[in-house]
């Protein structure tokens, strides 16, 4: 275990950079605007609010990039106005004012690695389900353009996880929004993944994997392994199990100016390494650390939606007839 102990292989960032200070506050937007879109299909009784999105952006001489899948897509489904165009992974998005993700959360996180260390602000559209990052409804579109143009929003930053292998499995893309995981292949028994926070032994947890999350992912699939909800600005990771073999086994909150490096080990030779929703197949020799990435995820966030709103509607706290009335959900 000394290769892990040591975290001997290199990242790329070292841990005396700081992270950047992002400021948060009320920003006016630019005349001429350029906003690129990235989404997935949607149910048909959302079309109409889309096509006046593109009519409004269109009559706002709005410059438009649609990713190129979700603008066949859309070509297929509705008028398109003239000044749109496409692009492609790995397209420069420098100019770019605003992005809008067009689905659920899952999109969102997608549109997280289009963006990069561009921190370019995103407005999430929820098309889909739980919409806990995604929290403008399809109704509420063109009133969060107006407020997008008119500068009333606010900027939120949300930290992200990096993750350095050895050899490089995720291409080059090696951050995500919510939480890094290490899980054993549907077919194999238990894994053990022997854990080190900045080189000192932390535990061998024996489980089916282990989850490490940020503060934004402390609501996704940590919290289904019993993992605490974090406010999106603490400073921290969660280490969860998931289904530890020792009870006595619980989550466990890390700074995340740490770095915590793994070893893994089991009756199988291959495991599955996930980054938010992109998911590898790895070998029991692959070298593994994570620590916060140098750069954060921006959203843009409405007046009316706050993260402990957002909380009561989606977690439904709150609804207890004992509650007093006027006590907000």
């Amino acid at each position: 275990m000394a290769l892990a102990k040591q975290a001997s292989f290199s990242v790329r960032h070292s841990l005396s950079e700081p992270v950047p200070d992002l400021s948060i506050g009320l920003t006016a937007a630019p005349n001429t605007m350029k906003i690129a879109i990235l989404g997935k299909p949607f149910a048909e009784e959302v079309t109409p609010y889309l096509q006046e999105m593109l009519n409004d952006l269109d009559h706002r001489e709005t410059e438009v990039l649609i990713v190129e899948s979700f603008r066949d897509y859309l070509a297929s489904r509705l008028q398109l106005p003239p000044n749109v165009t496409s692009f492609q992974r790995g397209d420069s998005l420098q100019d770019v004012q605003f992005v809008l993700s067009i689905g659920g959360d899952g999109t969102l996180l997608d549109t997280v690695t289009y963006v990069g260390s561009l921190q370019i602000p995103i407005l999430g559209i929820n098309t889909g389900r739980l919409g806990f990052l995604a929290t403008i409804t399809p109704d509420r579109i063109i009133q969060a353009i107006d407020a997008v143009f008119k500068g009333h929003f606010v900027l939120e930053d949300r930290s992200l996880i990096r993750v350095d292998t050895d050899p490089e499995v995720f291409d080059g893309i090696n951050f995500g929004l919510n939480e890094f995981s290490i899980l054993k292949r549907d077919t194999s028994s238990m894994i053990v993944v022997h854990t080190y926070i900045d080189g000192e032994y932390l535990n061998s947890y024996w489980a089916d994997g282990l989850i490490v999350a940020t503060p934004t992912g402390s609501t996704g699939y940590s919290l289904s392994c019993g993992g605490p909800v974090m406010l999106p600005q603490t400073n921290n990771f969660v280490v969860a199990p998931v289904c530890p073999h020792n009870l006595n086994v619980r989550p466990l909150i890390v700074p995340d100016h740490s770095v915590i490096s793994f070893e893994i080990e089991g009756r199988s030779n291959n495991f599955l390494l996930s980054l938010d929703s992109r998911s590898v197949p790895v070998d029991a020799g692959i070298q593994i650390a994570v620590r916060r990435e140098m750069f954060n995820a921006r959203l843009v966030k409405l007046n009316h939606v706050n993260f402990l709103s957002t909380l009561r509607s989606k977690l439904n706290w709150g609804l207890d007839r004992r509650n007093p009335a006027g006590i907000p959900v």
